[in-house]
């Protein structure tokens, strides 16, 4: 299968007929879910993954069926890495570039959906701070490891549409919190930081894109009540324009085809510096409700910018 893909095309439809033996790729969060899969499709074709995990114990159990599948040279290799800790985050970093072993590809894969309000070890929101400051330092600290031709797949949401980020309030130090709408904030955080990471690393051969997996029923949506998730089902329907399908679950090789779409397949120039979704790039879509596309705040070059130097600010080190 060459394509075209969509919503309902698998990781193993989307490499059909691809060889990535000699490839060295990073995917973090490969514990459960989307991680697992994104991990064992990218081994069976070759690959030698990388995969980063706070729980090295229940990631070894996760990822037996990763090494099963390895073929023609592909394997794994695991390393620990808690995103909520910038501590634990420098670590993996620092021993990630002390080997000195180039990547062509790095997936930010991991992350936390809708829990209640917290904060990280270092004091930060806890839904910013893992999904975006984590990967923001993880990924910069790495950026001499990025081969030439080399791309990074940050991991967002159609959930990046519920709100913007908060440069002025990051931690929700001041305004009201709601777990979704402190998701929202840290999925267009990932989109913004694949937009500027684009800018500064392209000249170079290296490119950065954003996905949307899909909605997917997994370990990510541990902190959603059945009821929650039925009324979240019922306004996506009601949302929908006329004649449009109701919403549908993927199942976990369908929401980990984007990635590996974004990832391998797509050309470079195609996805750079965008948001995908269902294996294509994503159109800009402003309507309140719409179930697609992505918002324009999510592409803004100038925003990027500012995100990236409060980021920065933040975490206490420039890049």
């Amino acid at each position: 299968m060459t394509g075209p893909f969509g919503a309902e095309t698998t990781t193993d439809e989307v490499l059909e007929g691809v060889n990535l033996s000699g490839k060295r790729i990073l995917v973090t969060g490969v514990s459960a879910g989307l991680g697992v899969e994104t991990a064992r499709v990218l081994a069976s074709h070759g690959a030698l993954v990388v995969g980063a995990a706070r729980d090295l114990d229940k990631a070894r159990k996760a990822t037996e069926v990763v090494l099963a599948d390895a073929k023609n040279g592909g394997g794994l290799e695991l390393v620990e890495l808690d995103l909520a800790s910038l501590k634990s985050v420098r670590a993996c970093a620092d021993a990630l570039v002390a080997a000195g072993k180039p990547f062509d590809l790095v997936i930010c894969n991991a992350g936390v959906m809708a829990c209640p309000k917290g904060k990280t070890s270092d004091g930060f929101e806890t839904q910013f701070g893992t999904n975006h400051l984590g990967h923001f330092v993880l990924v910069n600290r790495i950026a001499s490891l990025f081969a030439p031709g080399s791309r990074l797949v940050n991991l967002s949401s159609s959930g990046h549409r519920f709100s913007d980020v908060n440069l002025a309030d990051p931690n929700f130090d001041h305004t009201h919190y709601t777990e979704f709408g402190a998701y929202g904030r840290s999925k267009t955080a990932n989109v913004l930081f694949a937009v500027e990471f684009d800018r500064r690393h392209k000249a170079n051969g290296i490119r950065a894109t954003a996905v949307h997996p899909g909605g997917i029923q997994t370990e990510l949506g541990r902190y959603m009540t059945p009821e929650v998730t039925a009324d979240m089902i019922k306004q996506i329907n009601a949302a929908n324009p006329a004649g449009a399908p109701e919403f549908k679950w993927k199942t976990i090789p369908q929401g980990a085809a984007t990635s590996v779409w974004a990832g391998v397949v797509a050309p470079a120039d195609e996805v750079g510096a965008k948001f995908c979704e269902d294996c294509h790039v994503a159109e800009i879509v402003d309507i309140p409700g719409f179930r697609g596309g992505v918002r324009t705040y999510a592409l803004d070059a100038d925003h990027a910018r500012a995100l990236w130097a409060k980021s920065e600010e933040m975490v206490g080190e420039k890049f």
